[in-house]
């Protein structure tokens, strides 16, 4: 039997993310500089019909979230998954941790980051299948990016993509989105996530960057089909906190 992979398309991003943890650059308050940002946390859900799975984590920019210079990010993820093996329906747990240093460039409506560090994934399923060649503790390498740009006043494009060692693994997405009511971003979306056995795609539509005080959440929302001929809707949540910034009155939402 070939292994089964798991696609979690809120880890980067959000991220692996994904609800994407990255946002456009800002100014800083002047004179303010006492309150400049270094540290969001992020935490999200994802679930399909065959999968649900939570993550969560943090970011810290050594030079202020909206500046130039390394970065840290630290992502815990866990979840349950299905798939048949055979005859026989096997559920499978997986837990997982990421520790991965960075750059980050911000310019005027653009920013990008990368990043490259240790993947560990666990990988248990009910019952036994020793067909599953990623059951048990493995240890790798993760690297990807995230890109943020504004082309337009009201409109944006975001991409983001990792990739793993561990059973050659990768996630990806892309959005667009235009600015309603300067309170969100409203768009489609696309994801593709798999290794070299297993591909699952995912079409659909997000709402980014509603913002309350130094909380901003995104939703998404749409339908995923696979190369196992398994379709049907997903949806997922995330959310960004941060705890040394509040958003002044009258400010624009910030996109993450």
């Amino acid at each position: 039997m070939r292994r089964v992979v798991v696609c979690v398309a809120a880890v980067w991003a959000a991220g692996l993310g994904c609800c994407s943890v990255s946002q456009p650059a800002r100014a800083e308050a002047a004179g303010d500089a006492a309150a400049v940002a270094h540290l969001l946390f992020f935490s999200g859900a994802d679930i399909w019909r065959n999968g649900a799975f939570t993550h969560g984590g943090f970011l810290w920019s050594y030079q202020g979230l909206n500046q130039d210079g390394p970065v840290f990010k630290l992502l815990l993820n866990g979840g349950l998954y299905r798939y048949r093996s055979g005859t026989t329906e096997i559920t499978g747990r997986q837990a997982m941790g990421a520790a991965l240093p960075g750059w980050r460039w911000n310019r005027p409506g653009f920013e990008l980051t990368v990043f490259g560090g240790l993947d560990v994934q666990d990988h248990r399923t009910l019952p036994d299948d020793p067909g599953n060649r990623l059951r048990g503790t493995r240890l790798g390498a993760r690297g990807g990016f995230d890109v943020w740009y504004e082309p337009l006043r009201d409109g944006m494009v975001t991409a983001s993509a990792s990739l793993s060692t561990v059973g050659k693994s990768y996630w990806t997405r892309a959005a667009a989105g235009w600015r309603f009511f300067d309170m969100i971003w409203l768009g489609p979306e696309f994801l593709a996530c798999g290794d070299d056995t297993y591909r699952q795609l995912r079409f659909g539509a997000h709402v980014t960057s509603f913002r309350l005080s130094s909380y901003e959440f995104s939703v998404g929302a749409g339908w995923a089909t696979d190369t196992d001929r398994r379709s049907g809707a997903y949806g997922r949540i995330g959310m960004i906190y941060r705890p040394f910034e509040r958003a002044p009155q009258n400010e624009k939402p910030v996109p993450f």
